[in-house]
């Protein structure tokens, strides 16, 4: 039997877990800080040339994004125990009477360990895969009326192009070269899009520093080296974990 004070070391996270989380995180950084300067080019002086050669760069790291998130979309229908949907998402049974246990054990100083994700990092985890699905869809149609890049921006390019003008030939910027009402109208059905990537991108900004501090203050709190983990994929933890049972029952594939 564990006591209070004993430790053990279990591998939890997979290695595509573990690739995603750390992809995906240096993704969001480097979209978020060209995103900063994309948003505030007029006040930068950045010129047309300099828009175009910061969205490219935006562009192509979102692809990888977007990529990244899809696999480990995949990846919870087929990977380990805890890369599972239900293992990283809130909901199922029991799911509220273990969050509310957790907040009351958290809120009085216990520790409450747990192999996977706690309840309350479950619901984070809900928001921020909402946040970068939101993101990863929006940005997808944004590089389509920016830049005419896949998978949108052949048809756009189609749409808006001036009449004899080849829509292959459409580059950013060249007005000229498009159809002013055609034109117009995409922008007004553009605005909504855009709305969504930034104001997803400050929400995402925000429950990203939100997830750290969590990650800090769980990891001084209840030990669990909770950083380390998503890197060797293995937990220490201190006394019995609260999902141990339900591991027991269902094993990582091979």
């Amino acid at each position: 039997m564990n006591t209070p004070d004993h430790c053990q070391q279990k591998l939890v996270w997979d290695v595509p877990t573990r690739l995603f989380h750390w992809l995906n995180a240096a993704c969001v950084l480097a979209l978020m800080a060209i995103g900063l300067v994309i948003l505030n080019a007029g006040a930068l002086d950045v010129s047309n040339d300099g828009k175009v050669a910061l969205k490219t760069l935006h562009v192509w790291i979102g692809y990888v994004f977007a990529l990244n998130l899809m696999m480990r979309i995949v990846w919870a229908f087929v990977g380990g125990h805890y890369a599972r949907w239900r293992q990283i998402l809130p909901g199922g049974a029991g799911y509220l009477s273990a969050l509310r246990d957790y907040l009351a054990a958290f809120a009085a100083g216990r520790s409450e360990p747990w192999l996977g994700h706690n309840p309350a990092g479950r619901l984070a985890i809900g928001v921020l895969l909402i946040l970068l699905t939101m993101q990863a869809v929006t940005g997808l149609v944004l590089a389509g009326t920016d830049l005419f890049y896949p998978p949108l921006g052949a048809w756009i390019a189609q749409s808006i192009a001036a009449p004899g003008v080849d829509p292959s030939t459409l580059v950013p910027y060249a007005t000229a070269l498009y159809d002013a009402e055609a034109y117009a109208r995409m922008r007004e059905l553009r605005e909504p899009v855009v709305n969504l990537h930034v104001w997803g991108f400050y929400l995402l900004l925000a429950m990203s520093l939100l997830h750290m501090i969590a990650v800090v203050v769980t990891e001084i709190r209840e030990g669990g080296n909770l950083v380390s983990a998503m890197i060797t994929g293995r937990k220490t933890l201190r006394g019995q974990p609260r999902d141990a049972e339900s591991d027991a029952t269902d094993r990582e594939p091979g």
